[in-house]
C-alpha cells in the first residue's frame, strides 16, 4: 500500500513491523490521530522505540472498523489556504473497542511492556462533575463498574482495575497523561482515579497516590470532523481510498509536565515541550481558544453561521472575540518570562479564519455543559473577584442558555448533543423564553455553575441582561454591541 502512493505523500520513515507496543490510547478520535499519534510517529522516525501505540474505542467501533482493513495506517491532511499536505501515520498498532471485549483492553493496559497511557475521551469522559472536578460515584458507569470491575465500561473503571492487575502482577504502574481540556488535567486524573480505587479496594487508593505518575499537559490544535468530501479528495490524492483519514491545521502544540518514571518517546525532537509546570499554558489555551470557540460556537450558530471561519469573517465577531481576549481574558493569565500572548492571541484569531478547514459550530456546541466551567466560568469568577467587568463572557454564558433551549432565532430545531441534553431542555421548556425564568433555571444546574455563581447577585444580573438582549435583538445584535472597546 505504501509503496504505491504518489511521492509527494510522506509517509512513516521507521520499520513498524519492528515496533512493540508501549502506549495504550484511550479515545481513539480525530484529535488523538491528528495530534499525538503524530507526535509519537515523529519520535519513532528521530528516535526508534517500543511505543507503537493500542488505540481505544471506549464507545463505538467505527474508527476501529476504518483502520483494520489498513492495518491501523491513515492520512493526515494538513489544510491552510495554500493548499493540502498528506501524510501516512503508522504509529498506531492496535486498535481495539472497550464494549465489545473489554477483557482484551484490560490484558493490554496490563501488559507490563505498557507504559504510558494517554487520555483524550472529552471532558464528560471522566465521570465527574465539571463543576467541582470530583468523581461522581453516582454515575451509572462507575456504579456499573464498582459492581463487575472486571467489564469496567468507564474511564476510570479500566484504569484503576488495570492498575490493581499490575499491583497484584508486581508490575510498576504506567503513567496517566491525560490531553483532554481540563484545567489542572492530571491533578483531576489523579483525584479521580484515587476516588474510585477507595470505593472499589480498600488500600487501593493510598498504592495509586503514592506510585502512579498523572503528569498534567495542553495540547492544541484544531481538528475538525472529517467530512465526505475530505475523504474524497484525499482519496483523489492517494489514489486509493482512506476510510479513516483526518485533516487538521498546520498549528500543533504540546506541553507537558515531564513526569514519566517508565520512560516516554522523544515528543520533544519535533516540538513538544517538556515544562515543571504546565498550568500557566493549559489557563492560556482553555481561557483564549476554547473560550473564544464556544462563544462562536453559540453565538455564530444563532446568528447563522455554519463554521467558524464563517462566523470569524464577519467584523463584529472578529473585533469581539479579539476584545474578549484582550480585555477580559489576557488581564488573568500569569504567563511566564518570554511568553508571547500578542503573537499567541494573533494567530488565534488567523488559525480561526483558516477557509480549508470546515469545522462546524455545531460540533464545537456539543456538550457545552462539561466544557463551560473551565472555559467561561472560571475566567468569570476571577472577574468577580476582581470586580471587573465581564459583559463577553456573560453573553458567550447566555448564548449557551439560548442554544440548549433547543430552538434558533428562525424557529427551526437545534439538535442538542450534550450529556444533560434531556434535562437542560425539560429546565428550558418549564421555564419559556423568558431571560428572567430561563437564566435562573439553568443557573440551578449545579454541576455547571455550582453553588457560588447562582448566589451571585452580579454573575445572575450579568447573564440575565445578556440573555434578554439575545431575545430581543438576536446574537448577531448582541455581538455587534460588545465589538468595540
Amino acid at each position: 500500500m505504501l509503496l504505491a502512493l504518489p511521492g509527494a505523500v510522506a509517509r512513516p520513515r521507521y520499520d513498524r513491523a519492528a515496533i512493540a507496543t508501549g502506549i495504550v490510547h484511550l479515545g481513539l478520535g480525530a484529535f488523538h490521530r491528528a495530534h499525538q499519534a503524530v507526535y509519537t510517529d515523529d519520535a519513532l522516525a528521530r528516535r526508534p522505540g517500543d511505543w507503537g501505540i493500542c488505540g481505544v474505542s471506549l464507545r463505538s467501533p467505527e474508527t476501529r472498523d476504518a483502520l483494520a482493513p489498513q492495518s491501523g495506517l491513515y492520512t493526515l491532511g494538513v489544510r491552510d489556504a495554500e493548499g493540502e499536505r498528506l501524510r501516512v501515520i503508522g504509529s498506531l498498532r492496535e486498535a481495539l473497542v472497550a464494549p465489545e471485549d473489554p477483557a482484551a483492553v484490560l490484558a493490554r493496559l496490563a501488559d507490563p511492556r505498557v507504559r504510558v497511557v494517554t487520555i483524550t475521551v472529552t471532558e464528560k469522559g471522566y465521570c465527574h462533575s465539571p463543576a467541582s472536578g470530583t468523581l461522581d460515584p453516582d454515575h451509572a458507569d462507575v456504579r456499573h463498574d464498582l459492581g463487575d470491575p472486571a467489564r469496567p465500561r468507564s474511564l476510570p473503571g479500566f484504569l484503576v482495575e488495570a492498575l490493581r492487575r499490575r499491583r497484584a502482577a508486581g508490575t510498576p504502574p504506567f503513567t496517566v497523561l491525560s490531553c483532554d481540556n481540563l484545567p489542572n488535567n492530571g491533578e483531576v486524573t489523579a483525584r479521580i482515579l484515587g476516588a474510585y480505587a477507595g470505593l472499589l479496594e480498600p488500600g487501593l487508593e493510598r498504592w495509586i497516590e503514592d506510585n502512579v505518575a498523572c503528569p498534567s499537559s495542553m495540547v492544541d490544535r484544531i481538528v475538525p470532523a472529517t467530512t465526505d468530501e475530505d475523504r474524497a479528495r484525499i482519496a483523489a490524492a492517494l489514489g486509493c481510498d482512506d476510510a479513516a483519514a483526518v485533516v487538521s491545521e498546520p498549528f500543533t502544540q504540546w506541553v507537558f509536565e515531564d513526569r514519566f518514571p517508565a520512560g516516554r518517546p522523544a515528543w520533544e525532537l519535533e516540538g513538544a515541550e517538556p515544562v515543571a509546570d504546565v498550568r500557566p499554558y493549559e489557563a492560556m489555551k482553555l481561557r483564549l481558544l476554547n473560550a473564544s470557540h464556544s462563544c462562536i460556537a453559540y453565538l455564530g450558530y444563532l446568528s447563522g453561521y455554519q463554521t467558524v471561519a464563517e462566523t470569524i469573517a464577519d467584523p463584529a465577531f472578529a473585533r469581539f472575540v479579539a476584545a474578549l481576549m484582550d480585555d477580559e481574558v489576557t488581564p488573568t493569565l500569569r504567563m511566564p518570562a518570554g511568553a508571547d500572548l500578542a503573537g499567541y492571541k494573533a494567530a488565534l484569531l488567523a488559525r480561526f479564519a483558516n477557509p480549508a478547514l470546515k469545522h462546524r459550530t455545531w460540533q464545537i456546541a456539543m456538550d457545552g455543559s462539561q466544557k463551560l466551567p473551565q472555559r467561561l466560568l472560571a475566567t468569570v469568577r476571577e472577574r468577580l473577584r476582581a470586580g471587573q467587568p465581564f459583559e463577553r463572557l456573560a453573553l458567550g454564558v447566555a448564548g449557551w442558555m439560548r442554544y440548549v433551549r433547543g430552538v434558533d432565532e428562525t424557529g427551526r430545531p437545534i439538535d442538542v448533543r450534550d450529556p444533560l441534553a434531556e434535562r437542560l431542555r425539560e429546565l428550558a421548556e418549564e421555564a419559556g423564553p423568558v431571560a428572567g425564568r430561563l437564566a435562573p433555571a439553568l443557573l440551578s444546574v449545579r454541576e455547571v455553575f455550582g453553588d457560588d455563581l447562582p448566589a451571585d447577585p452580579a454573575f445572575v444580573e450579568a447573564v440575565t441582561a445578556a440573555l434578554d438582549r439575545l431575545f430581543d435583538r438576536g446574537a448577531w445584535h448582541s455581538v455587534e454591541r460588545l465589538s468595540v472597546t
